[in-house]
């Protein structure tokens, strides 16, 4: 089936775009049903700044066309995927928010490792949804090394890993970050558990062994229902895109997904403040945890 808009011109390269108010709520209807990310409408510059590119890309006319291009192109899937990574933030780095990180991996890994080998079980099953480019399911791995060390060959251990853009998801299994992307990270960590490649670093295959990376969508229950149980949920700076409404769907997600006595963590800065009472606060230095009791 040939595009809808043929590109038959030559480019858009210096025109710049305005969104009208019936061509943004076209699209912040659309964004919202196909992934709740709610965008309020004091924040249209944000479709215009992030989506003013892919017009050009595509040599569109306006945001309207563009609305008809991702409902009806034969190519609307891989603009879909490329709508995702241009509207939301994937700035991220390895040990982001060092406080709760510390309490993960000296309070609540413990705690979690104790209970299962008291349980004679040693299988261990991490969530880390919006998972980006993988620094925080990688970060989360070399934790786990850090506390096993020799005896993490006796477990089963997977991070599921699970992002709305492929294209993240893909530069997730390649492995490979800038100097930039480690700027958080103790020296002593990067030389043990990466490899130099050229001005790159490239996780360590023991690492990559414990992840499985998969496409998902917070919005879609279904999708989510496919996520084996959790002991622990990792979903940081994440809700932050939600309104009330789906921050209740997603967490309640979050709640059914984990095994009784789980633990989820969300941003620092992020609440479940009228969102949701069935957790646990349990207050730590530098962090709060939520618990799913017993």
């Amino acid at each position: 089936m040939p595009s809808l808009f043929a590109n038959k011109s030559a480019p858009l390269l210096n025109k710049s775009f305005t969104v009208s108010d019936d061509e943004f709520k076209q699209l912040h209807d659309f964004i919202y049903k196909e992934s709740g990310i709610f965008i309020a409408e004091n924040r249209k510059y944000l479709i215009e700044n992030r989506l003013s590119n892919r017009l050009k890309e595509l040599n569109l006319k306006n945001f309207g066309e563009y609305y008809y291009y991702l409902r009806f192109d034969a190519r609307k899937k891989e603009e879909m995927a490329k709508l995702f990574e241009s509207i939301t933030t994937n700035e991220t780095s390895f040990y982001r928010n060092p406080p709760q990180l510390q309490v993960f991996q000296d309070v609540i890994l413990k705690k979690t490792l104790d209970k299962l080998r008291s349980a004679r079980t040693k299988t261990l099953r991490i969530w880390s949804a919006g998972c980006s480019t993988g620094e925080e399911p990688y970060t989360l791995a070399i934790m786990l090394h850090e506390v096993l060390r020799a005896e993490i060959g006796t477990w089963d251990i997977k991070i599921n890993a699970m992002d709305l853009s492929l294209a993240v998801l893909g530069s997730a299994r390649h492995g490979l970050y800038t100097e930039y992307a480690l700027r958080t990270t103790p020296k002593e960590i990067i030389n043990k558990y990466f490899v130099p490649k050229g001005s790159q670093f490239e996780i360590k295959p023991e690492l990559k062994h414990l992840i499985h990376f998969m496409q998902g969508n917070l919005s879609d229950r279904l999708s989510l229902k496919r996520v084996e149980r959790s002991h622990i949920v990792f979903c940081r700076n994440v809700i932050i895109y939600f309104d009330d409404e789906m921050k209740k769907q997603v967490i309640s997600s979050f709640y059914d997904n984990l095994l009784p006595g789980g633990y989820m963590f969300i941003g620092h800065s992020e609440s479940l403040h009228n969102i949701s009472r069935s957790f646990k606060p349990e207050y730590h230095p530098g962090a709060i945890v939520y618990l799913k009791q017993e």
